[in-house]
């Protein structure tokens, strides 16, 4: 049986094309729908990035350059964002997979798709937020879908801020999700893939938090 991607449509019918992955003995499409999956995700963060979201910090070191200079500062920081944009599409489609192999022994590519989706979902979640920064002023790690706005009520620690606002309510859609996936493919117990699939997201949110910290950091720098 040949299962060919077709991303959008498998939101249609999730539980049918799941059932289908698992009866697949050939896979069509995976690298074209990965090459387009990161090539959007590009275009996204550099579009994001030439709007000026993001870039608030950047903003505060207009008094201290130039005109010409601080365009230039602008111009990197969305080439900076696009390559931030393609190193996190890539690592988000081909680690979590291979993780996941090792743990489920399912086909990488098979487990590709699966993660197809996930890019998928939260690049919908990342233009969803867009509109918030531009009319609402929101900062990602203080949307209205994530726990960071409940977080900078209890503490000003910008790391735990960062933390919390990457856990949304398309992270638990996620977490579902592959839950579902990979439990229709795999023989593998169902309180080790909930501890697996929980453990890879507290890490993923950690290192979100974390580079969220650093970025901030290395940009208020910046214009020391």
């Amino acid at each position: 049986m040949l299962y060919r991607v077709q991303l959008f449509k498998f939101f249609t019918s999730i539980y049918d094309h799941i059932f289908r992955i698992r009866q697949a003995e050939k896979l069509s499409n995976v690298r074209k729908t990965s090459t387009l999956l990161i090539l959007a995700t590009i275009i996204i963060y550099g579009w994001m990035a030439y709007l000026g979201i993001g870039s608030s910090i950047l903003s505060g070191g207009v008094a201290e350059l130039g005109a010409m200079e601080y365009e230039t500062s602008k111009l990197w920081f969305v080439i900076g964002r696009m390559i931030y944009g393609a190193l996190f599409a890539a690592f988000l489609l081909f680690i979590p997979s291979l993780i996941f192999y090792l743990i489920t022994e399912i086909p990488y590519g098979k487990l590709a798709i699966m993660q197809q989706v996930v890019l998928a979902v939260m690049l919908i979640e990342r233009l969803l937020w867009i509109p918030l920064a531009l009319f609402a002023g929101l900062d990602w790690f203080v949307s209205p879908l994530s726990f960071g706005i409940i977080a900078s009520y209890i503490t000003e620690i910008d790391w735990f801020i960062y933390f919390f606002g990457a856990i949304t309510l398309f992270q638990f859609w996620i977490i579902w999700f592959q839950y579902r996936f990979l439990h229709t493919l795999s023989e593998v117990g169902s309180r080790t893939l909930w501890a697996f699939i929980l453990l890879l997201h507290v890490l993923g949110w950690v290192l979100a938090g974390t580079i969220a910290f650093a970025d901030s950091y290395m940009i208020g720098r910046w214009f020391e």
